[in-house]
């Protein structure tokens, strides 16, 4: 078995070659590769939180199989660790032994920002300037790096997070980075905003956004976590990058519709569709895309870093 560490992931997986290679899968017929809903448990831990355990399967037809373990520990931060805890799994099409373990951190950490950019390249103005991220975990750089891919016009990068500090250690790595201040007036000035949280409280509020932005949010992957208001919800054109994952764990708009401010029935479209070029954006809408990883996105890394490995 290949053992392909993070540094070697990342080298192998450059986002103008994963975001391609997205949104490529994503156009094609889901018939194409079977992704089921990944499987989710709740663990508890010692400390009286909650872990999450997901299992996330993927297979081609040539019968390549693609499984990636995941422990989200969300109080990792106090050990200086990163929350996602994972190791993706390629099995050889012919044998079924798995053949590659690669970095499910880092798999997961560059397929999530690609997602979000795929989406992105299609709902994000095109002349976009400012970008804001709220968050200050592993994702933050991600994020901007990956949008920058699709949308290469920003040039402010604006940081918010609980913790000042982190901010500004975020901040300082961004060619064109500064720490955002004031949430509020953040929100309001940027023509991207990406959010990136473990929070269980709406952080970016509906007052504040603009028309003509488009918001990006990936934290909340269980329906008790939040990290927009619903307000911001109504008034946006809503997407997703799976209808399933969505409508099993997407809490930002799941709590919008519990407080009567949202139909999960009007989502616009998924990734699916965005791909194919079925979707068309005016200027002046709030676009938001509601991400909850789905296993397609990690079949479709592991498989180009196994790709490269072979070759």
């Amino acid at each position: 078995m290949q053992i392909v560490d993070a540094n070697s992931t990342k080298q192998l997986l450059p986002y103008d070659a994963l975001v391609a290679a997205l949104t490529e899968a994503f156009a094609k017929p889901h018939a194409d590769v079977t992704a089921p809903p990944r499987l989710h448990y709740g663990v508890d831990d010692p400390d009286g939180s909650q872990r999450t355990l997901l299992i996330m399967p993927a297979w081609a037809d040539d019968a390549g199989v693609v499984v990636k373990l995941v422990n989200v520990v969300p109080n990792n931060g106090l050990r200086a660790l990163p929350a996602i805890q994972a190791q993706v799994l390629v099995a050889d099409p012919q044998t079924g032994a798995w053949s590659v373990m690669i970095d499910g951190a880092t798999v997961t950490a560059r397929r999530t920002a690609a997602a979000s950019a795929a989406a992105a390249q299609f709902l994000a103005p095109a002349d976009a300037k400012t970008m804001l991220v709220v968050g200050t975990g592993r994702l933050s750089l991600e994020m901007v790096a990956a949008h920058r891919q699709v949308r290469p016009s920003i040039e402010r990068v604006l940081v918010w997070g609980r913790d000042s500090d982190k901010a500004a250690e975020i901040a300082q790595q961004i060619d064109g980075g500064e720490v955002a201040d004031d949430l509020a007036v953040a929100c309001a000035s940027a023509q991207v905003i990406s959010c990136c949280t473990l929070s269980a409280q709406p952080l970016v509020q509906g007052a504040w956004v603009q028309p003509g932005t488009h918001v990006d949010l990936v934290g909340a992957y269980r329906p008790d976590l939040r990290e927009s208001d619903g307000a911001l919800v109504a008034k946006s054109r809503v997407f997703v990058d799976t209808y399933a994952g969505a409508n099993g764990e997407a809490g930002d708009l799941l709590q919008a519709q519990g407080e009567g401010l949202f139909d999960m029935q009007n989502i616009q479209a998924d990734l699916h569709e965005l791909a194919r070029g079925e979707v068309v954006r005016t200027a002046d809408d709030i676009t938001l895309f509601k991400s909850v990883g789905a296993s397609l996105e990690d079949f479709v890394a592991a498989r180009l870093v196994a790709a490269q490995l072979a070759n």
